[in-house]
């Protein structure tokens, strides 16, 4: 569902790996999600569209992590979560999970949960210790946006500040509109974590309220080995999935049968609660 450019293995200028880490990966995922995301589109002409607002500078309301997203120290995990490596997603009913894997390096480079009508991507980065990128990564993505002809709003939400974009597109019907997504962060200890609402989880109501809650349990495992700012923090397809996957290959190679190859989209668990 969601689109990556070339993940970047080489130490470019800090600039260009934010480009490739986190605005081309957020240019992508509006351009794929537009089709299937019709419930948070607007058509122009019928609904009048804000304008891009800068951000304020008074109004800002500070966000703390006491109910998270958790750091790995912080957080007890066990049976109930999915450890992703660098991520660790918590058990829920109905929450279907996907990887979204780097079709050149075959890493795992993102997760994508869904609830109901609403989808949550979730990707997270390494961080200065001594300060939060989030604000300066909002601001990149605010540019970005903007490039594409679009509009962004930046206002507090349940995580602080987030941003809604909205970029022209033509809808399904063929009539021009607007592909909207929503922006959330949250710096953590030499991490931080970004996550996109995109379907019915744009909007306030009861899919963005469960996939809000979905984003507080999400645990972030940092590690301890020195990585750039804003380097992807490794993910790995979990052990079970891989034990499956190992046992359906024998189990076909046994049978003289052709395997059947890892889709490139990455594994998904159609039901992890």
């Amino acid at each position: 569902m969601f689109g990556f450019g070339k993940k970047k293995n080489d130490a470019h200028a800090a600039t260009e790996r934010e480009q490739g880490a986190v605005a081309a990966a957020v240019e992508s995922e509006e351009k794929e999600t537009a089709a299937e995301e019709a419930p948070a589109e607007a058509t122009q002409g019928g609904t009048q569209q804000p304008t891009a607002q800068e951000e304020p500078v008074a109004s800002f309301v500070e966000f703390t992590r006491d109910h998270g997203p958790f750091d790995i120290t912080e957080q007890r995990t066990g049976s109930s979560y999915i450890d992703l490596g660098g991520l660790l997603v918590k058990s829920n009913p109905g929450l279907n999970l996907r990887l979204e894997v780097d079709q050149k390096t075959q890493q795992v480079i993102a997760v994508t949960l869904q609830l109901g009508e609403g989808t949550l991507q979730v990707q997270a980065f390494a961080a200065p210790k001594s300060r939060g990128i989030w604000d300066e990564i909002r601001k990149e993505l605010s540019e970005s946006v903007r490039r594409q002809g679009g509009q962004v709003d930046i206002k507090d939400g349940p995580f602080g500040r987030q941003l809604i974009s909205r970029v022209p597109a033509e809808l399904p019907d063929g009539r021009k509109g607007f592909r909207i997504a929503r922006f959330v962060g949250v710096d953590g200890p030499r991490w931080f974590v970004r996550g996109v609402f995109s379907g019915k989880a744009v909007l306030p109501g009861e899919s963005a309220t469960a996939l809000e809650e979905v984003f507080r349990t999400i645990v972030v495992n940092r590690g301890s080995d020195p990585m750039p700012p804003r380097d992807l923090l490794p993910m790995r397809v979990p052990q079970n999935i891989q034990d499956a996957a190992a046992q359906a290959a024998a189990a076909a190679q046994a049978e003289k049968k052709p395997t059947v190859e890892v889709p490139r989209r990455g594994p998904e668990i159609t039901e992890i609660g």
